[in-house]
C-alpha cells in the first residue's frame, strides 16, 4: 500500500473537458454559492445535466474543494511571512519526514518543493511577529532535518486568487 501523500505533481489529469465545463468552472470559480438552476441558466443547459457535470468535475477531482475565503487580517492573522528551506540531505525519508511533519502546522497555509538553493517554501500566516518568532523557534526549529530557513515578510498583498479559469 502506498502510503505516500499524493502532491500536485503526482496527480494526474485524463479528463477532457468540453466548453460546458469550461463554463461551469468559471462560474463556480468567481461564486461558488451559485445554485445549479442559476449555473444552468447561464450556461444553456437544464439543471440535470449541469448537476451531473458538476458532480462528475467533483468526481474526477477538478474541482477539489468548496471554501470560503476568508480576511487574514479581520482574523488577526495579518501577518505573511514566505519561509525558504533547505534540507541537510537529500533522500525520501528526510523529505517525506519533513513534509509529514509541515502538514500538521496549521500556521502554514501552502508548501511548494521548489528548485535552486533551497527546497521547500512554506506559506506561513500568523497574527503577529512574536507568533511567528513562536512558530520558527518552537515548531519548525524543532523539524529534523533542517539545514537552514530564510523568512520574507510580506510587506503588502498586492494579488491574491484562486481562479484558474
Amino acid at each position: 500500500m502506498n502510503t505516500k501523500p499524493q502532491t500536485e505533481q503526482t496527480k494526474g489529469n485524463n479528463l477532457v473537458l468540453d466548453e460546458k465545463d469550461l463554463d461551469i468552472l468559471k462560474l463556480l470559480q468567481e461564486n461558488a454559492k451559485l445554485t445549479i438552476r442559476e449555473i444552468a441558466n447561464t450556461v444553456h443547459l437544464s439543471p440535470t445535466p449541469t448537476h451531473e457535470r458538476i458532480k462528475r468535475l467533483e468526481r474526477e477531482g477538478i474541482i477539489k474543494e468548496y471554501v470560503a475565503v476568508l480576511d487574514k487580517r479581520k482574523l488577526n492573522k495579518g501577518i505573511i511571512v514566505i519561509c525558504k528551506v533547505s534540507l541537510k540531505e537529500h533522500n525520501k525519508e528526510i523529505a517525506g519526514a519533513f513534509i509529514q511533519k509541515i502538514l500538521q502546522f496549521k500556521e502554514v497555509i501552502e508548501c511548494y518543493n521548489i528548485s535552486g538553493e533551497f527546497d521547500f517554501m512554506l506559506k506561513i500566516v500568523t497574527g503577529s511577529m512574536e507568533a511567528y518568532h513562536h512558530f520558527s523557534i518552537h515548531k519548525l526549529g524543532e523539524v529534523s532535518g533542517i539545514a537552514k530557513t530564510e523568512s520574507i515578510f510580506v510587506m503588502d498583498t498586492i494579488k491574491e486568487t484562486q481562479q484558474l479559469l
